[in-house]
């Protein structure tokens, strides 16, 4: 072992990094008070800086002039990562952008470790897409030029299942497999392994491209939507009749990495003419202001706030959009969050049985659950998970630093890198 390599946690939604330092992993500090950080952008019009993290959150909520991005780890392997975008009087991709926060990342691991680091092992999603998907390798050479960019020489990748694997130190009863169960922002990752400490044997690994993004645009469309006029009414154009309001800027704004797209003139001009046209034009008018307004990301924050509360069991839940019309909110039950978020633990649950599969297990041959990831604290991936495996031990312990930590561990292990 050699304390030479950075493990890097690049998240949909937050992003983490760590080294082994004298035997031990150490997360470094990417904001002031933790070591996670959101993988957010903010271009600053007014400063013309690129603010990222807690910064970037802090400037879309304060209302200033800017525009926002989250969620960018989705649209690595897509024909969307190379396209030049005018962004504060520069021609970026999204490579530039996605490589400014790994190059942060870098910048604070040396400064707090006192010496540089050439070598990364990033944490990949089991698949980025899916399974014989066309853009899996197109996603990870996106993400290997991301760190090229960002200044490091040598990288190579980790499933993030398998470390978290490593991180949660084996299992106490040799008999018995465990399973990671990797909820994250973008994807749903599964691992079955067997060992003890750091001698970890991965058994299978499976992924399905869900994520806690996934789950707001679930709420969003059921329950947000149609306030802004999904589901509604249009008259014709041209005589007789009537159309659905079409459902594509609906699908977008629900759906964090495309909301950025919306804030064009044919847009508006697209909800122009709906708006003219509509049965129900108070409904479209705050669709428009959403646009006009740029606050897509002022109403994907208050659904996550919302599915967050009626998670956490709050009396009267609500999905607050005062942004958009004075004292507008809309209730979200838990029993209707759960309604919105069935077929996603549909999928969960044949994503764990899949990992089985491969692995030439039983269900009653798993002695450990070890749950990772912020959104696997959503109730119903637990209570999904504890039907599937009512007799095994279901552990909490390192929700939001396992992956980070494993990698940090794997990192400095030049086998890793050979």
């Amino acid at each position: 072992m050699a304390d030479l390599g950075l493990g890097v946690d690049f998240g949909t939604s937050n992003s983490a990094a760590g080294f082994l330092h004298d035997g031990t992993p150490r997360l470094i500090r990417l904001e002031k008070d933790r070591e996670a950080m959101p993988t957010t952008f903010f271009f600053d019009r007014a400063s013309r800086r690129t603010l990222m993290g807690e910064a970037a959150n802090r400037a879309l909520l304060e209302g200033q002039e800017g525009r926002f991005m989250r969620a960018l780890k989705r649209v690595l392997g897509t024909s969307l990562m190379h396209e030049k975008r005018q962004i504060l009087g520069e021609r970026v991709s999204f490579v530039d952008i996605i490589a400014r926060i790994l190059t942060r990342i870098r910048e604070q691991a040396e400064a707090e470790a006192g010496r540089p680091f050439d070598r990364v092992l990033s944490g990949r999603p089991v698949v980025f897409h899916g399974q014989g998907d066309p853009r899996e390798a197109q996603a990870e050479a996106d993400l290997r030029e991301c760190y090229l960019a960002a200044g490091f020489q040598d990288v190579r990748f980790m499933a993030e299942p398998e470390a978290a694997a490593i991180a949660s130190g084996g299992l106490r009863d040799a008999k018995m497999a465990g399973l990671i169960v990797d909820i994250g922002g973008g994807t749903s990752d599964f691992s079955v392994f067997r060992g003890q400490g750091r001698d970890i044997r991965i058994l299978a690994n499976h992924g399905v491209r869900i994520g806690g993004t996934d789950f707001d645009r679930s709420i969003s469309i059921d329950h947000v939507m149609p306030a802004l006029g999904r589901g509604g009414q249009l008259r014709l154009a041209m005589g007789e009749g009537q159309s659905p309001v079409p459902n594509a800027i609906f699908n977008d704004l629900s759906t964090w990495e495309k909301i950025p797209f919306l804030y064009t003139p044919q847009t508006l001009r697209r909800v122009d003419e709906m708006l003219r046209l509509a049965h129900r034009p108070d409904h479209l008018s705050r669709l428009h202001t959403v646009i006009e307004d740029e606050l897509g990301h002022d109403v994907a924050f208050a659904v996550e706030a919302g599915k967050i509360a009626a998670n956490d069991g709050a009396d009267a839940p609500r999905i607050d959009l005062s942004e958009i019309e004075r004292a507008l909110s809309l209730p979200l039950s838990r029993a209707d969050m759960a309604a919105s978020l069935a077929a996603h633990s549909d999928a969960l649950r044949t994503g764990a049985e899949e990992t089985l599969a491969r692995a030439g297990l039983r269900a009653s041959g798993i002695g450990k659950v070890v749950y990772v990831g912020g959104s696997s604290l959503m109730s119903f991936v637990p209570d999904t998970m504890r039907d599937l495996f009512p007799d095994a031990e279901h552990s909490f312990s390192e929700v939001f630093d396992a992956v980070a930590t494993g990698l940090a561990i794997a990192a400095a292990d030049d086998r890793n890198f050979a």
